[in-house]
This record gives structure tokens, C-alpha cells and sequence, in this order.
């Protein structure tokens, strides 16, 4: 599973979803859940959260998951696990796949929150470049094109690969 697609964004944060951190840590929905009740106090709102009705809906538009009224799929609202939560369940759970498995996910957080760093960096310069250059300048688009290069990881859309 690659964890950076299981990562979603709610009210500002970097989350894993219930289902999704249940499947890595080698449990069922029910029991991560059961024990995050019987430890309630070792989760606040920083670390884990549960989505609101709109939050759910968007999500679930975003996800196609399956017609509600129709009483298939997901019914209740999932928790969602900031870095932090994810680390906590792995102690709550206390089992050798749960910590070895939360050490990967948070490896994955560092991992997206360093691109978006990266990402941040790369818009300041290219702000940078068109405030001080002009699009016709030759240097102007050999920079641009490495620019581009970055952000698709590699693979240019206009085929420029720098040495």
C-alpha cells in the first residue's frame, strides 16, 4: 500500500483514516476503535479526530464510495489519526507489526511534509525568476524548464533533461 495515497488533508492536518491505518497495523476497524475508546485520553483532538457530516460527504464524493441511502458501505463517520495518533494507536495496540508499521507512517509524513517544503522553495523561485526576467530571455526558459523538470519528478513535459 503506498501510504502517501491514504494521507488526506482535514481542517489543515495531515490524517490517516481509521480503515486505512486498521489495514497497516494489521487490525480490524472495530478493534483500533475499541481500543481508542478504552484510551480516550490518550487521544485529543491534536492526535486524532472524528470527521464532521460535511467533512464525511466531501470525502466521500471525492472517494465515490458507495449510496448511503441505500444502507451500503461506510455508514459512521471515520476517525481521522494526525502523525501523532498514528504513533499513539501503535503503542495502544502494542503489537510488533503496529510499531514497526507506524515507524513507515510517520517516514510517509516527513516524506510529504519535506515535498512540501520543496514545492514552497520552487514557487518563491520561479516568483522570482518572472519579477526579474523577461520570457524571451534564453536563460529564462533553460531555468524554467529546470523548474518544470523538478515538479514532475523528473519527467519534463517538453522533454528537457539537465545533466
Amino acid at each position: 500500500m503506498n501510504l502517501e495515497n491514504i494521507i488526506y488533508t482535514f481542517r489543515g492536518q495531515r490524517v490517516i483514516l481509521d480503515r486505512d491505518i486498521a489495514k497497516l497495523y494489521g487490525v480490524t476497524t472495530k478493534r483500533l476503535n475499541e481500543q481508542v475508546r478504552r484510551n480516550f485520553d490518550r487521544f485529543p483532538e491534536d492526535f486524532a479526530f472524528r470527521l464532521d457530516k460535511i467533512e464525511l460527504e466531501n470525502w466521500r464524493s471525492q472517494i465515490a464510495t458507495s449510496n448511503p441511502e441505500l444502507k451500503m458501505g461506510l455508514r459512521h463517520s471515520p476517525l481521522a489519526f494526525t502523525e501523532h495518533g498514528t504513533v499513539m494507536l501503535a503503542n495502544v495496540l502494542r503489537s510488533k507489526h503496529a510499531v514497526q508499521m507506524s515507524i513507515e507512517v510517520v517516514r510517509a509524513f516527513i516524506e510529504l511534509r519535506q515535498q512540501k517544503i520543496l514545492f514552497r522553495k520552487v514557487d518563491e523561485i520561479c516568483d522570482f525568476i518572472i519579477k526579474k526576467s523577461h520570457k524571451d530571455d534564453k536563460e529564462f526558459r533553460k531555468l524554467w524548464r529546470a523548474i518544470e523538470f523538478l515538479e514532475c519528478g523528473g519527467e519534463s513535459l517538453i522533454g528537457f533533461k539537465p545533466k
